[in-house]
């Protein structure tokens, strides 16, 4: 049944007004995305449609055109909304049929909570005609499996639980028995210091759609993310060629690259103080702790991190880090000489053997006429010597924070590869 040359291939189609509007999160195609990767069966698409069968139809002829394999997340519910079954039945051009299989055990779900199944329930109990439920062992929704013109249909309730159980319980095996999957070898380069155009110029050709391996990138926080895919006939060879592929990149690269398996810049940092047996302290002003949160989300943080000062005005940097007061006078609180006055008193305050801080302006208020919103300053202190950079990020408060504690945390794995 396979369609698209080299491998079986698949698309999701989310359903939701919901996720439409953004007051849902859409984790389950992630979540699914993910699994049919490691199946060897790639996501090529992907849609998210509202709860209106004229969409749903169309989102599945699409999918239909571009994958073997399709599921279709949501709508399995009891309400006037929930059109999953509906739609899929007009697709595959077949009618409804009442399973009496399903009403008996929805019908058991709610005699075994001392109630009676409510009227809006039975439309649960109906099925496109050729179509197997899939158990739901969590709620009442069944799942539907039904295969029309050589493609896979499933599909699953919208409840993140429910879909997840669903998928590892029927779907999985059962995608796991296709003829057609060729393994699929994935390996990863998380890179920081580059913009994505920069590096896709020194990758020239390696980011051609059509090419195997094919490297992908996103970006996120400052972070760049190669995803390097191989496809192969054998797992052995697809692992080979991903591996060479790393490799390659990775030297093209240099030191932009921090990480070979999808780590945060804080994992990949705490390693390389762990390694040298590296303590740390943080001085932060307009990161707000956000370094020190990074660095101690990760367990076993105690190893290298010793504490932290968020010295949010001038009176805490002056009475918590020493900063001398006719510094801030001279200078300003957003400057090269406070950034490092900050990291000299993290480094003597908790006697580590290196110390960042952070001083700038995140905005929306607080710019002058020569220091505007999204300049900060950061210093990392190494080895009695101190190391100061001026960034000018672009000027939105949540970036600004997140670019400069990446950034930072970059600085010293910098520093410690030296």
């Amino acid at each position: 049944m396979e369609k698209a040359g080299l491998l079986l291939r698949a698309s999701i189609i989310s359903i939701g007004n919901e996720l439409l509007s953004g007051d849902t999160i859409d984790t389950n195609a992630a979540y699914l995305s993910k699994q049919l990767q490691l199946l060897s069966i790639p996501r090529v698409s992907g849609y998210t449609v509202s709860d209106d069968i004229l969409e749903v139809v169309k989102a599945l002829k699409s999918a239909s055109d571009e994958a073997d394999v399709i599921i279709v997340v949501g709508g399995l519910g009891p309400t006037d909304d929930d059109i999953t079954r509906e739609a899929i039945s007009e697709f595959c051009n077949c009618k409804l049929v009442l399973n009496e299989e399903i009403l008996k055990k929805i019908k058991g779900f709610f005699d075994l909570r001392g109630g009676k199944m409510p009227p809006t329930n039975e439309k649960q109990t109906y099925l496109p005609e050729g179509a197997q439920a899939l158990p739901n062992r969590i709620g009442t929704a069944p799942g539907i499996k039904i295969e029309f013109e050589k493609t896979l249909i499933y599909a699953v309730p919208g409840v993140p639980s429910e879909a997840q159980d669903m998928f590892e319980a029927s779907i999985k095996p059962d995608l796991e028995r296709l003829e057609g999957r060729k393994p699929v070898s994935v390996r990863y380069l998380s890179c920081f210091g580059m913009s994505e155009s920069q590096i896709a110029h020194l990758l020239s050709g390696r980011m051609e759609r059509g090419r195997n391996p094919l490297v992908n990138i996103t970006a996120s926080g400052g972070v760049k993310t190669l995803c390097i895919n191989s496809v192969a006939d054998t797992r052995e060879k697809a692992d080979e060629n991903a591996e060479e592929e790393q490799k390659n990149i990775a030297e093209i690269l240099g030191n932009v690259v921090f990480s070979k398996e999808k780590e945060t810049l804080a994992q990949a940092t705490a390693k390389k103080l762990k390694q040298f047996h590296k303590t740390i302290a943080v001085a932060e002003s307009c990161t707000g702790g956000l370094i020190g949160k990074l660095l101690t989300d990760i367990p076993g943080s105690s190893d290298y991190f010793k504490g932290g000062i968020i010295a949010y005005n001038n009176e805490s940097k002056i009475e918590m880090l020493n900063v001398p007061l006719e510094l801030i006078n001279k200078y300003g609180a957003v400057s090269k000489e406070i950034a490092e006055a900050m990291a000299k008193g993290a480094l003597k305050n908790f006697d580590t053997d290196c110390a960042i801080s952070t001083t700038g302006i995140a905005g929306p208020t607080g710019a002058t006429p020569d220091k505007s919103i999204g300049l900060v300053y950061i210093c990392v202190v190494w080895d009695d010597k101190d190391y100061v950079e001026r960034c000018n990020f672009p000027p939105d408060r949540e970036t600004v924070r997140y670019l400069a504690a990446n950034y930072a945390l970059n600085l010293l794995r910098l520093k410690l590869l030296i």
